[in-house]
């Protein structure tokens, strides 16, 4: 049950954010600061971070854009096999944890084609000159699942739920 809340708060912070962005966010290449956005911080250690305004059709860094249709049936089905995978099969706490940070992005980022026909992404880093692709929390969640999978590959915890 907490873990569901814990899930639940996540996805609604995703939410929120991509709410507050549309509203709140100018896009990419409007004027203004490098790249139009609102700056976070400038140059620190060759560092750049700012909100940029950005929709994507495609999957990461924009790819398949013109498949968007495609890629939201191959989105659903994704969720529909990792869900019967995390309620049914998975083994440990650890493998639960992380597969549930990975569906809830998955989930959130679907939500946004569904509601608006793309995924809405407004973070965006400049790494030494390096423009990286913009992003949102839901791809956050996605990224710190796959990294806790690799990381945490076989912990010997049997999982309950709560």
């Amino acid at each position: 049950m907490i873990r569901s809340l814990f899930f639940l708060c996540l996805l609604v912070f995703d939410i929120v954010s991509k709410i507050w962005a549309i509203d709140n966010v100018p896009p990419l290449h409007a004027g203004g600061y490098p790249f139009g956005g609102i700056p976070l911080f400038h140059n620190i250690l060759g560092i750049s971070f700012s909100l940029n305004y950005v929709v994507n059709t495609g999957a990461a860094w924009g790819v398949f854009a013109e498949y968007a249709f495609w890629l939201f049936i191959v989105r659903f089905l994704i969720i529909i096999a990792l869900s019967c995978y995390v309620f049914f099969f998975s083994k440990t706490l650890f493998q639960r944890f992380f597969f549930l940070l990975i569906l809830t992005g998955a989930f959130g980022n679907v939500l946004d084609y569904f509601l608006y026909g793309h995924v809405i992404d407004f973070f965006h880093f400049v790494f030494w000159g390096y423009s990286f692709p913009v992003f949102n929390l839901a791809d956050s969640y996605i990224t710190l699942g796959v990294f806790g999978l690799l990381l945490f590959p076989s912990r010997n915890q049997v999982a309950k739920d709560a």
